[in-house]
């Protein structure tokens, strides 16, 4: 986390904790409707922050309020302990990214770079330098008097980041910026603006709905649905510990098995599957016996030929399909019940010499599976 020094291309150590606060946000078009509903956000000096969910969670509209182009319908969105309701987008010191980059395509690269700091009215000069500096930073240096469509869309992208950071803003908004590239670019791309996010210190809030680019990208992640924040955490919190059945569901592959809960004991709880076989999960949030609850458990934390040795659960099944995807098969199993558990299964293990229609007996430890109530 730091503090950009004007002019120099440093960032130094700052001790303040929040430099984003949403306080209670609302945002309806229609009254009726909210698309954002009371929300409380504190974005952190410094970090990575990416909003993700699907589309029509709130997502694009709560960066869309912060940049200043859509108005807060209820409550207060401050910088610094400002509040930004009645400050105009162009006054808020915010670099913004959109997926189309939208450059000018009748300027040049450098002028693409330079223009934020013309409409600051800043010396030739400097703006000459920083915009060089800026292309620099994203390894650009020699395509300045190109127009933007004689670049491939990687460069594009770095061209309009470099445009967002030019003028050196507290905060940078990206919306779904990667969107339009393919998937080899668009994981390229990923490593490299987390890797200048590490080198500037600069305040990022990012918007995906891809949820391996909220992974692979954040400090932390705040998951929308239906208007509000559903979680905020690291990334491996939300992907291991998913706080309801929406965000097990959202992020990443997951199986889902139902019953009743038949026991707790501390954390832990016993429950009935519909098959009559009996599972132990970790309770996710507050339940009692005779509450029916959805058990989540990752692909990857499924054991086949489990050993009951080793804690595991132990659940009869049969191999229904098995899908090759090189370092690894995606083997299909079918309980007693006719519910569908899905395991991914390493080469170095037994995805080879598996079979359709093999019994075998499948598992998982307890503290990879989360009941829901």
């Amino acid at each position: 986390m730091g503090t950009y020094l004007a002019g120099n291309g440093i960032f130094v150590n700052d001790t303040s904790d929040d430099i984003i606060e949403f306080i209670g946000v609302e945002k309806t078009y229609d009254g009726k409707v909210n698309v954002v509903e009371n929300l409380d956000l504190a974005i952190h000096r410094g970090e990575f922050l990416t909003l993700l969910g699907p589309a029509g969670s709130g997502k694009t509209t709560t960066l869309m309020m912060l940049a200043g182009f859509e108005a807060a319908t209820g409550g207060d969105i401050k910088l610094n302990g400002k509040s930004l309701n009645n400050v105009p987008p162009f006054k808020r010191n915010m670099g913004v990214v959109f997926q189309n980059y939208a450059l000018f395509p009748h300027k040049t690269v450098l002028e693409n770079v330079a223009y934020p700091l013309i409409q600051r009215k800043l010396p030739k000069v400097e703006v000459q330098k920083r915009a060089k500096d800026a292309l620099e930073m994203v390894e650009l240096e020699a395509f300045g008097d190109r127009r933007p469509q004689h670049l491939s869309g990687g460069q594009q992208q770095r061209v309009a980041l470099a445009r967002a950071l030019v003028f050196e803003p507290e905060v940078v908004l990206m919306d779904e910026p990667l969107g339009a590239l393919d998937k080899k670019l668009r994981e390229q791309m990923q490593i490299e603006i987390k890797h200048l996010h590490d080198q500037l210190g600069m305040t990022v809030v990012y918007v995906t709905h891809d949820q391996g680019e909220a992974l692979t990208m954040s400090d932390r992640v705040a998951v929308f649905h239906q208007g509000r924040i559903q979680q905020i955490d690291d990334a491996v919190s939300v992907y291991e510990r998913p706080a309801n059945e929406f965000v097990a569901n959202f992020i990443g592959e997951n199986n889902t098995l139902h019953g009743v809960v038949e026991a707790i004991d501390g954390t832990s709880c016993r429950v009935l599957l519909a098959d009559g076989m009996v599972a132990t999960a970790t309770a996710a949030n507050p339940m009692s016996v005779g509450d029916r609850t959805t058990l989540s458990v990752r692909p990857e934390r499924v054991l086949v030929n489990v050993d009951p040795a080793n804690g595991a659960e132990n659940l009869p099944a049969a191999v229904s399909e098995i899908i090759y995807f090189g370092d690894h098969r995606r083997v299909l199993m079918t309980l007693k019940s006719g519910a569908e558990l899905m395991a991914k299964v390493p080469l170095a293990e037994v995805g080879d010499r598996l079979k359709v229609g093999d019994q075998l007996a499948v598992g998982w430890l307890p503290v990879h599976c989360r009941a829901f109530v």
